[in-house]
């Protein structure tokens, strides 16, 4: 392996809670049931894939498509506001010493992310300018489970899937890399759903597996 593909939320940092109040906010809004076992379908997915899964419990009329880029519009403003309140110090100190020692080590890093605010968390965690490449919801147009942010990673880094190491949180990220032709380790749930080809404990793990 040359180099390694980090997903963002879950693996460099956390972002959950913000997602989840920011998606229950607009739940509660339209009277649309909305609990944590419901959110943690949407991890690893896009905010209009997220937001089709929410309406599944809608009773009503149909929503046009324009309503519905509003609503996801609307969650967007509310969890980007609540992201001003990040900063470095939501990077974990034992994180950011791996990431470094992986670069020393010779290995191209790159993030691969569906979530479109991808560069202002990096900006607000001061990891800003710090990968090789960023793949994000910005440049692709099919969210994990399909690999193509994966993918478009390795074609920035111009390295071959067989080259990369994907780092997942997300058993449907852990899902994109296989379907891209990518190792995988993971972390979190993916980890204890046993679906890596290497399930860790913790992030700093891969210092032992990228040596």
């Amino acid at each position: 392996m040359k180099a390694i593909i980090f997903d963002l939320d879950g693996v460099i940092c956390f972002t959950d809670e913000y997602h989840y109040l920011a998606w229950k906010q607009l739940a509660d809004r339209l009277g649309i049931e909305f609990d944590r076992t419901i959110n943690n379908r949407l991890r690893g997915v896009s905010r209009m894939a997220s937001l089709e899964i929410i309406l599944e419990k809608w009773h009503g009329e149909p929503f046009s498509q324009e309503q519905k880029e509003a609503f996801a519009a609307e969650k967007n403003d509310i969890y980007r506001e609540s992201l001003k309140n990040m900063s470095p110090a939501d990077l974990a100190p034992e994180t950011k010493a791996a990431l470094i020692e992986l670069r020393n080590r010779g290995y191209k890093l790159a993030i691969g992310s569906s979530s479109k605010n991808t560069p202002f968390i990096l900006g607000q965690i001061g990891l800003s300018g710090f990968f090789d490449a960023v793949s994000d919801g910005n440049n692709i147009t099919r969210s994990k489970p399909d690999p193509e942010v994966f993918l478009k990673a390795a074609e920035f880094l111009g390295m071959e899937p067989a080259e990369c190491l994907v780092v997942e949180d997300a058993v449907s990220g852990a899902e994109a890399g296989h379907a891209g032709g990518f190792k995988v380790a993971c972390v979190g749930d993916a980890a204890q759903a046993g679906v890596g080809d290497w399930n860790m404990g913790s992030f700093t793990e891969l210092l032992d597996i990228c040596k």
